[in-house]
């Protein structure tokens, strides 16, 4: 062969070798200005079952492919979205909502309240959504714009649930196929789901809103060490890291602390194992944490703040009742308690007949040792991190705790029996009805420390009787009302530990408007202000 060709073809293989290289990430992604490439777990994570509203896509979150009837503000009020007005009567149990008549579907069908109503009637019926209809007995369309929702008891909450539930075509859904290709009237629409990678959406130019600047949008199903190295290598506009990541400098990035209303604690089974099962047949109560010694000492010989410095990476703020401090029914009785008291704890276990008779460092009574295992999220570091520093600080007071790294499928069956490491946090207060309420013990993630309470009970009833603003105090009482209540103060049903706060790296190029960013709910909602996002300089090419 003539050395000349031999020549080229080396070069032509080197060329190939660089090339491929490049497009397996050796430098970063090109795009264009008017593209986002956004590594965002933190947002829903990769839908099971598509993007589907009515199956789970998206709780608590801008669904971006679907329109939603009323949407959430910075200062957590409501304003119109594809409502014109809405109204509810004296108890709350009807609501009517008027809605726009100039919205079209991507698939160029109208929107109107039939189409409204068929999702509500959908998301009641199939029970998927992590959103609580179960007070909705019906909607219906009164005509093309008039929607009237019926509820089975008083509930003035279910105005929340018009900020979340993405709408969808009545007469073309089907909850087989709807998931893997989406119609909406949202800000984007569908383009390519790549499962277990990414989802591709383009700008709806028919939407009838404030119409965001990106012309595509790359959503990665990356999380941790994933999403933090595509960060550095420049492969994506915004990448949601763990706060372990929160202090690391990646170049050409910076990194945003975002406010939220996420807190996470342990549940605390108050009642004892005697052989009752969930529906499921999975065990109801645990005989170390029935005892509420065992839950006080915990409430109160736990430091939140070494917690908030350590697991938390420095970014946390203590917690005592689950309610964020930045939400307007948060009990300042209740966050006001005085923790990290190992005396105190030591006291109220040895005061309930919890003594170390066997020198081993941990307590018992009755033959039964002090000993809890708490399962938490393998994904999650700060539940981790949390549920061993729990552990670490539990042991100076006598009280063992075995920390179990899990997956939820497995943390099925323990939910009514062990603790749990939570997140929970969100603007509607009704999941405060989900996590106390008496009546929803045992059914599936409802209230897993089996608390019975009734004066919790006909504090979460008389507030969903009650106008919004009127309610807070109602809510507020849930953790404690001067006599009883789920906090530290009363039953110390849970072990809640600290608000936390979301970490987003964000190419220096781009401006996500923190200004305009609402409070960040559990699971994070990353694009609620995407209408708001601009650059500010070019991409580096």
């Amino acid at each position: 062969m003539d050395s000349k060709y031999l020549i080229g073809i080396v070069a032509v293989i080197i060329i190939a070798v660089i090339a491929g290289a490049v497009l397996m990430g050796g430098s970063s992604t090109h795009r264009a200005d008017d593209e986002l490439v956004v590594a965002a777990y933190s947002h829903g994570g990769e839908p099971e079952a598509g993007f589907d509203p009515i199956l789970g896509w998206n709780y608590l979150a801008e669904p971006l492919i679907q329109s939603t009837l009323l949407k959430m503000t910075p200062n957590m009020e409501y304003k119109n979205d594809l409502a014109t007005s809405w109204k509810a009567n004296s108890n709350f149990t009807q609501y009517t909502v008027n809605i726009r008549d100039d919205v079209k579907f991507t698939d160029n069908t109208t929107l109107d309240a039939e189409d409204v109503a068929f999702t509500y009637n959908e998301a009641a019926k199939n029970g998927a959504s992590d959103l609580d209809f179960t007070s909705l007995k019906n909607a219906t369309a009164k005509n093309s714009t008039t929607v009237v929702f019926d509820l089975n008891r008083p509930d003035s909450t279910f105005v929340d649930k018009f900020a979340y539930l993405g709408i969808v075509p009545s007469d073309s859904y089907n909850n087989n196929t709807y998931g893997s290709h989406p119609v909406g009237s949202g800000p984007y629409k569908f383009v390519q789901w790549d499962k277990g990678q990414q989802v591709i959406l383009e700008k709806n130019n028919d939407y009838y809103g404030k119409q965001p600047e990106f012309k595509k949008l790359t959503i990665l199903f990356e999380m941790n060490d994933a999403a933090f190295n595509s960060a550095k290598k420049h492969e994506v506009d915004v990448a949601a890291v763990p706060l372990a990541y929160a202090n690391e400098t990646v170049d050409g990035y910076k990194m945003n602390l975002l406010d939220t209303i996420d807190v996470r604690g342990l549940s605390l089974p108050v009642v004892n194992d005697t052989g009752n099962k969930t529906a499921d047949g999975n065990p109801i109560g645990n005989n170390v944490t029935g005892d509420k010694a065992i839950r006080e000492a915990l409430s109160y010989g736990i430091n939140r703040t070494t917690i908030a410095k350590g697991a938390l990476n420095g970014f946390g703020y203590p917690n005592f009742d689950g309610i964020a401090h930045q939400l307007p029914w948060a009990n300042a009785q209740v966050n006001n308690i005085s923790d990290g008291n190992v005396t105190q704890a030591k006291k109220i276990l040895s005061d309930a007949g919890w003594k170390d008779t066997d020198g081993d460092g941990i307590v018992e009574k009755n033959g039964t040792k002090a000993s809890i295992n708490v399962y938490y999220s393998a994904e999650a570091s700060e539940r981790q991190a949390i549920a061993v520093t729990l552990a670490e600080q539990a042991k100076e007071f006598g009280i063992e705790i075995n920390a179990i790294g899990s997956n939820w499928d497995e943390m099925d069956s323990h939910v009514n029996s062990d603790p749990i490491v939570w997140g929970w946090g969100s603007t509607d207060p009704s999941t405060m009805y989900n996590q106390y309420y008496s009546n929803l013990s045992g059914h599936e993630y409802s209230n897993p420390a089996s608390v019975n309470n009734s004066a919790v009970d006909g504090h979460i009833n008389n507030a969903m009787k009650m106008d919004r603003n009127s309610s807070y105090s109602e809510w507020s009482a849930v953790s404690w009302d001067g006599s009883t209540g789920i906090s530290p103060l009363g039953d110390a049903a849970w072990l809640w530990v600290g608000e936390i706060k979301y970490g987003y790296y964000v190419d220096d190029s781009l401006d996500i408007s923190e200004k305009t960013a609402l409070l960040q709910p559990h699971g994070g909602d990353i694009f609620s202000n995407i209408y708001d996002w601009h650059r500010v300089s070019s991409i580096e090419k």
